[in-house]
């Protein structure tokens, strides 16, 4: 049907949540997951972590960015998650009305451009730095068609 949400692990949970709100998201849960039900569906023994969920705001259908920070045990940090050559997870893409405007939003809170602005099928990108070095990609779509 729909996209319904990505889960991102974070160490720095209150400066990726602070990311997401420059996006637009806004938070509507936060809740600790512990257990042997969250242990045994995670297949992560002891579990033991923060969640928290953020929604886009006004938009339709819901879209859910988790961020869900460790407490037991301490995670694995990918240590090639800034690398767009790798298998695996790549990068996430939100559209946006107007790119320019967006990159000002950002780059004055602090986040940094992971490429210049590129014009492909009828958008314009941007790739930025996420939390924990992902890869978020804006894009403005410049062809109704």
């Amino acid at each position: 049907m729909h996209p319904d949400h990505v889960t991102i692990v974070v160490r720095e949970l209150e400066e990726a949540s602070a990311f997401f709100k420059l996006l637009d998201f806004e938070v509507v849960k936060s809740v600790e997951i512990r257990g042997p039900v969250f242990s045994q569906y995670m297949d992560v023994p002891d579990l033991e972590a923060d969640h928290i969920t953020l929604v886009l705001k006004g938009h339709s259908p819901r879209f859910e960015i988790q961020l869900l920070h460790y407490k037991n045990p301490a995670p694995h940090v990918d240590p090639h998650a800034y690398d767009l050559c790798k298998t695996g997870y790549n990068h996430l893409c939100f559209a946006v009305t107007n790119l320019d405007e967006r990159i000002t939003h950002l780059k004055a809170a602090g986040v940094e451009l992971r490429s210049q602005v590129l014009e492909f099928h009828d958008r314009k990108l941007v790739f930025v730095r996420g939390p924990e070095d992902i890869t978020v990609e804006l894009a403005q779509w410049t062809d109704s068609s």
